[in-house]
């Protein structure tokens, strides 16, 4: 039996070991509580649900787009075989003035699909060649609007929340030669389907009117001059539709594979946190034990 000045001292000491366990664990590793882990659990277990489902989501969009894709690339290569066979060139001038059409698209989540395509605009912009530019889709220029604000002539949202269509580009493409400035070469920069886990940033070539007149080979198509405005637009909404449907691939792809990433991320942190739920769950029962064991020991010496 211990006398009564002692008692208070053995409680004492039996209690510090678990709470400077507690301590360091909340001061050095910062444990949070059984709550809030539990909290963080199941934003995170959330999370993977949406992240997976997103996934799905893409997978089925994927093969719609592929499929538009396979059509529209008919419609460009069809027009990219007829100026090759009339030997057109884009055409010279004094002052040499450039058009570049982006196709991005409005929405993110699908990795650097979008940077991608900036990075090549901010490259050419650093050779100093002069040029304007034709913004689809907002992502792109909430990027180029930083470095490439006075060169932006037109932008176009809504475009690529569907499948796009023939329709689309040939919208873009009549507000495209409503511009007032005659531009001697115009470019589309789109993101080429290479395989379901790649694309690369690449240019189509769209004639200026002035430069189709000048094909050598162009009379053997025996084309009016009154025709070839329309054969101009017709051809720029074709490669447009072109671009549009590559890049809407790509774009699906891109978010697929960016959704099955962060559902593994959100898998990996799901189990470290069910790691430290449990080990911080065994903590406070230890503890919770230490401190009926020692207040039953001291009621007995009571």
């Amino acid at each position: 039996m211990l006398s009564r000045a002692a008692r208070p001292a053995l409680r004492a000491a039996a209690t510090a070991p678990t709470r400077a366990a507690t301590a360091g664990h909340n001061g050095a590793a910062g444990y949070a509580t059984l709550r809030e882990i539990e909290s963080r659990l199941k934003s995170i277990r959330n999370i993977e649900k949406i992240t997976k489902t997103m996934k799905i989501v893409a997978s089925t969009k994927l093969t719609r787009a592929q499929r538009s894709m396979v059509e529209s690339r008919k419609y460009g290569q069809t027009s990219n075989e007829v100026f090759e066979s009339a030997e057109t060139t884009a055409a010279e001038g004094e002052e040499k003035k450039s058009l570049i059409i982006v196709c991005s698209s409005d929405k993110g989540l699908c990795g650097g699909i979008h940077s991608g395509m900036s990075r090549k605009i901010r490259s050419l912009y650093a050779q100093e060649q002069p040029f304007d530019l034709v913004i689809v889709g907002e992502k792109c220029k909430a990027q180029l609007m930083r470095t490439n604000a006075k060169d932006i002539q037109l932008t176009f949202a809504g475009i690529g929340k569907d499948v796009p269509t023939f329709a689309d580009a040939q919208a873009i493409a009549d507000q495209v030669v409503m511009l007032p400035t005659e531009y001697t070469d115009v470019k589309i920069l789109y993101n080429k389907f290479i395989n379901a886990q790649s694309y690369d940033p690449t240019f189509i070539e769209a004639f200026s009117e002035e430069a189709i007149a000048q094909s050598p080979n162009i009379s053997s198509f025996e084309v009016d001059d009154e025709v070839l405005t329309n054969l101009r637009e017709y051809s720029l909404a074709n490669s447009l539709y072109w671009a549009l449907a590559e890049s809407h691939a790509c774009e699906q792809s891109a978010r697929r594979h960016a959704m099955d990433n962060a559902s593994k991320n959100a898998g990996e942190m799901i189990g470290k946190y069910q790691i430290l739920y449990n080990r911080t769950r065994q903590a406070v029962i230890t503890g919770e034990l230490v401190e009926i064991i020692t207040g039953a020991t001291a009621s007995e010496d009571v």
